[in-house]
């Protein structure tokens, strides 16, 4: 298995590149601010060639270079419906504040979503690029926050993309617009405590961390 990454724009959000191995082909998850260089990067050192873009939810910072990465290599993005409005109007999902500074960003240009999007569900299973991935609706960052998973192998643990739903240390804030405390606390415990403490956490902003060490160790965790 083959996961690169690096943290794109000035918010560091994480953006993935996941393929079986180098050569092959590969999906690319959250290619947010200023991604699109560094996705293009990565491809170009493994050799690999994209299927898909997978979203984790629709605030700007993972999503601000989709459109561009999907129309460079003719792919579709992968998000959950309840976000989709956010790949179009990134302000929908933010406080007024940073909605007014994203205007100021943007300027009279318009984000646009990709060409092709195709709506994902709870429990729906991807083949993509030869990879198994299982979507998780895990609401409560935003309406439509998904978890994406990677089965384990005889030789790795499950891997889960978690978004902005879980960090090392912290989990997601609730107080954008769409954002749900019960229901992100109800997501944690559904869909990410449910899991074994082996299970590898890649987050969508800082570094990688485990279940059983946010089990253990995460004050966001406790009594759940």
């Amino acid at each position: 298995m083959l996961i690169a990454d690096f943290p794109a724009g000035p918010l560091a959000a994480n953006c993935y590149v996941v393929a079986p191995e180098a050569g092959a082909e590969c999906v690319i998850v959250d290619p947010g601010q200023q991604a699109t260089e560094g996705v293009a990067r990565l491809l170009d050192e493994y050799r690999l060639t994209p299927v898909a873009v997978l979203l984790t939810h629709g605030h700007f910072d993972h999503v601000w270079s989709a459109e561009e990465v999907c129309q460079t290599h003719d792919i579709a993005a992968y998000a959950h419906a309840a976000d989709r409005p956010l790949l179009s109007d990134p302000a929908r999902g933010v406080d007024p504040g940073l909605a007014a500074q994203l205007a100021a960003l943007f300027g009279n240009e318009q984000l646009r979503e990709p060409k092709q999007v195709v709506e994902v569900t709870d429990g729906q299973v991807l083949q993509l690029a030869g990879l198994e991935i299982t979507v998780a609706h895990a609401p409560g960052h935003t309406p439509g926050s998904v978890v994406y998973a990677l089965p384990p192998t005889e030789d790795t643990p499950e891997v889960l993309f978690t978004g902005d739903l879980l960090f090392a240390g912290s989990i997601g804030r609730t107080d954008f617009p769409g954002g749900d405390h019960a229901a992100i606390m109800r997501s944690l415990s559904r869909v990410c405590l449910s899991r074994g403490d082996d299970t590898v956490v890649l987050p969508g902003h800082g570094p990688r961390t485990t279940i059983g060490r946010e089990r253990a160790t995460n004050p966001f965790l406790r009594g759940l």
